[in-house]
């Protein structure tokens, strides 16, 4: 990929995944569309912490505006801890390839490392089969 792209990631208090969504930029609309996403799949939070950025900071100003009660939104420079730590995983499965050829691609392969990522955390349950993190993950891919 030639243009930046940017990985939308939430994790919540105990470090699970809540939610990713690659998109091709990183604004308003891009945020907006992240954060609705997660919520809809995953409820209403009631405090959502985030960086600095404009643009997550103005989506969810808009996401809150016909709120009766709004999502509580903290701003720390660096995320937290809890973020960057669980992202580091990612980054270090990314950083060797290189690159993508295509936003197709990128979305498909980092859908899968996400997945992968949520199953070592143990965040998937495997029906008590006792399926090791590779044997629950090729089950899925079926």
């Amino acid at each position: 990929m030639n243009h930046a792209r940017y990985l939308y990631r939430a994790v919540d208090k105990a470090g699970n995944t809540v939610d990713f969504l690659l998109r091709a930029r990183r604004d308003k609309a891009a945020a907006r569309a992240y954060f609705e996403k997660a919520i809809d799949q995953n409820g209403e939070p009631e405090t959502v912490t985030i960086d600095k950025s404009g643009s997550n900071l103005a989506a969810l100003r808009a996401i809150n505006a016909p709120r009766e009660v709004p999502i509580k939104v903290r701003q720390k420079k660096y995320l937290n801890n809890i973020i960057e730590q669980d992202h580091r995983a990612i980054k270090r499965r990314t950083r060797p390839m290189l690159g993508f050829k295509s936003f197709r691609c990128a979305r498909i392969l980092l859908g899968g490392i996400e997945v992968m990522h949520m199953i070592v955390k143990g965040q998937l349950n495997d029906g008590g089969v006792g399926q090791t993190p590779a044997q629950q993950f090729y089950s899925l891919a079926r």
